[in-house]
């Protein structure tokens, strides 16, 4: 699903006469967590979570990290649910194998850098990737699920986006409440500057967690297509993050199509796509993501754009993961 325009707007209607519900809801959460006896790897566990439902940038975090510990000689694995594929799991993603429609579109994209596992059980996912002898195991979203306990817990927040309205699912984007969130984060990771106030809510708050910060910039591809017609569209959370991309990268964009998040394109949708890109002399263009959802020969016509990872304090970031590594 996309994200729905009021919770994007400070109370009113329907979000406060909703607020109910999300109370309900985040009371709900607290219980699970205070009834499931957590399942502890034998490995360190890296959690890449956040506050509200998609579009944060968990994937692009998760796998920055999990490149940066290769780097650094660490046999790296990926856990996640994989939402959009039909598969239960546990199973080893096989991109040579697998589809998204198997495993979902972000299963996909973790298994080009390192090993990804997919279960929606992630206690019997952990115990699956175990067998495998990783040195970590990076869960890309899973931070409200209490069934595997982290050793860190990074809770990433698009600065641009921020909280929303405030409020919890349904009545606005949370997933749970603020302050428990921060009780069980380990650090605060800040995605694409502040615009919306996260330092002064955060320090409001009391936080004393290490927030680390980071820029999304657009992949070598932002070259090719600068200054040049596109029709982009998206099935992403935030679709409209994406195009502001391509605008901010120098782009002439001519028009703009949003899906709903993990959407599965039938030959109707990319005929359509395909139809209005012709009529405006444009290329069409979309994300890494929902390039994982096409097939090769949908992809010669249509460019792809990646975003990379910037740290704005390396040291910080290593001083946050190295403790897991202490031997």
């Amino acid at each position: 699903m996309r994200t729905p325009d009021f919770w994007q707007r400070d109370g009113g209607f329907p979000g406060g006469i909703l607020a109910p519900l999300g109370w309900c809801y985040g009371l709900a959460g607290k219980i699970r967590f205070a009834l499931t006896r957590p399942t502890k790897s034998s490995v360190p566990v890296i959690c890449i979570g956040n506050l509200v439902t998609g579009g944060a940038g968990k994937t692009p975090v998760a796998i920055n990290l999990a490149r940066r510990l290769i780097a650094g000689g660490r046999n790296v694995h990926f856990l996640t649910r994989g939402y959009g594929g039909s598969l239960a799991g546990p199973v080893r993603v096989d991109p040579n194998i697998h589809t998204a429609v198997d495993v979902g579109d972000e299963a996909l994209l973790l298994a080009r850098v390192a090993p990804a596992w997919v279960a929606r059980d992630r206690a019997q996912g952990v115990v699956a990737a175990e067998d495998d002898s990783p040195d970590v195991i990076i869960m890309d979203d899973g931070f409200q699920n209490p069934s595997v306990a982290k050793d860190l817990s990074l809770l990433v927040i698009d600065g641009a986006f921020g909280f929303g309205n405030g409020y919890v699912f349904p009545a606005g984007p949370l997933r749970e409440s603020v302050g428990s969130a921060l009780a069980r984060a380990d650090a605060v990771i800040l995605i694409c500057g502040d615009d919306a106030g996260i330092n002064n809510i955060l320090t409001a708050r009391g936080n004393t967690l290490p927030i680390l910060r980071a820029q999304s910039n657009p992949g070598p591809e932002a070259e090719d297509i600068k200054e040049k017609p596109v029709v982009a569209f998206a099935g992403i959370a935030n679709p409209e993050k994406f195009f502001r991309a391509l605008r901010e990268s120098g782009c002439e964009v001519k028009s703009t199509h949003a899906f709903d998040d993990h959407h599965p394109f039938t030959r109707i949708d990319l005929g359509y796509l395909r139809a209005d890109a012709e009529s405006l002399n444009a290329r069409l263009v979309t994300t890494e993501k929902d390039a994982a959802r096409l097939s090769p020969e949908d992809l010669e016509t249509i460019s792809v754009l990646t975003m990379s990872l910037d740290w704005a304090d390396e040291t910080s970031l290593d001083a946050t993961l190295s403790p897991l590594f202490s031997d």
